[in-house]
């Protein structure tokens, strides 16, 4: 089957400042592939008859020298790989060439690489864990310089034995290991080493996981959060934020971050997950309307005090998400500490909690997992394990 190559102006998308990005899209075998360009335009500058800049864009000439060298590129791989009889699909022509990798077996820089991928991807949160990663390794290793070929089995046992020296927890461990495992699995991918250089076969990353920490509270240690006094601005905010997100269904932060007041619609909160890209639509509670009027009237596009319009970037919007949310969960265990509540108290207890005190209500998994915005019952089933396990123990309590 014949594929189409296009770029367009991705009007599903809309950025901050009312841009919208512009993404390269193949067509083959009934599928679509999109991949971005890396710079964005606004509607008014662009023809969509023509899929090209307008007239009045600015930099109009640079766009679409841009855009006619990138159709070139991959005009010029679907030949080659059609004259060499070489089968592909949108996805694999749309794949990131790694050229600058293929002549170095090297962990560092093939870990790098990857970090560079996930920005490019707008994935910033997980390039600063893999970043976070990737110098633990070097901690342990001295240097990364190495060949694939020399971290085996032996190497990672020793390395998980020195991360239980530093006292890390077992899941931060295979946190680590799983990060370096993708890098692998990379490198094999695109033939910058052999397959028998994979240790994973025989090391394998499941056996370093443990149950997670409690994180649910019960309705009377939810109703001292929500009775306490705050002392500070940060404690205040802290404490509205949690209260929001016990009573929006569990949103998280960094989607509590982004919301304007356009996600205000007839009473309900409507807004997109960052995370999974589901729409999610819920009733306002009186809880959170009184939290939202509270914040709404500071002047700012964003209903939180978060964000401002200094932060434009992505790299900018990162950065402050970073360091707010570390000092909302400090106001918030200190909060805890002073109610003498039985775990630590941050942004996800108010998520873990909603969840746990609507499965003591009766309510279903798969309504709680619409609600929480997750892709299956099965990761709402982990948020509800404790709670499971401790109904189960009271249960049989009643044996004796």
């Amino acid at each position: 089957m014949s594929e189409t190559v296009k770029v367009l102006c991705y009007k599903s998308k809309t950025l901050s400042d009312g841009k919208h990005p512009l993404m390269v899209r193949v067509c083959k075998d009934g599928k679509k592939k999109y991949q971005s360009l890396g710079i964005s335009i606004h509607p008014t500058h662009w023809d969509f008859k023509k899929n090209e800049p307008n007239d009045s864009c600015p930099n109009r000439d640079e766009i679409r020298m841009l855009i006619q060298q990138k159709l070139f590129e991959l005009q010029k791989t679907i030949l080659s790989k059609r004259i060499e009889g070489k089968e592909f699909t949108a996805s694999s022509l749309l794949k990131p060439k790694i050229a600058s990798l293929s002549l170095h077996n090297n962990v560092e820089e093939c870990f790098n690489y990857y970090v560079r991928l996930l920005k490019e991807q707008g994935r910033l949160r997980y390039a600063g864990m893999y970043e976070v990663s990737l110098n633990s390794f070097k901690k342990y290793a001295v240097s990364l310089d190495i060949p694939f070929s020399d971290i085996n089995v032996t190497w990672l046992k020793k390395y998980e034995a020195w991360m239980l020296q530093q006292g890390l927890a077992v899941n931060t461990i295979g946190t680590r290991v799983r990060h370096l495992r993708a890098v692998f699995n990379m490198a094999i991918e695109y033939h910058v080493i052999d397959k028998e250089c994979y240790p994973f076969n025989a090391y394998k990353v499941s056996k370093i996981s443990q149950s997670p920490p409690k994180r649910a509270m019960t309705k009377a240690d939810i109703q001292k959060i929500l009775a306490y006094r705050p002392k500070t601005d940060m404690e205040r905010l802290a404490l509205a934020l949690f209260t929001f997100s016990y009573f929006t269904a569990g949103i998280n932060f960094i989607d509590m971050a982004m919301l304007k007041q356009e996600n205000i619609v007839d009473g309900k909160l409507c807004y997109t997950r960052a995370k999974t890209k589901k729409q999610i639509i819920i009733p306002l509670q009186e809880e959170a309307m009184e939290v939202i009027s509270k914040y709404s009237a500071n002047g700012s596009a964003y209903i939180f005090p978060i964000f401002s319009a200094y932060h434009k970037s992505e790299v900018q919007k990162a950065n402050r998400l970073h360091k707010v949310l570390a000092k909302v969960n400090r106001s918030l265990k200190q909060i805890g500490k002073e109610l003498d509540l039985p775990i630590k108290l941050t942004t996800y207890v108010a998520r873990h909690s909603f969840a746990t005190v609507l499965k003591r209500a009766g309510v279903s998994t798969s309504l709680i997992s619409e609600s929480l915005g997750h892709s299956s019952e099965k990761i709402t089933q982990i948020y509800l394990d404790s709670f499971e396990k401790s109904q189960m123990d009271e249960a049989f309590s009643h044996l004796k």
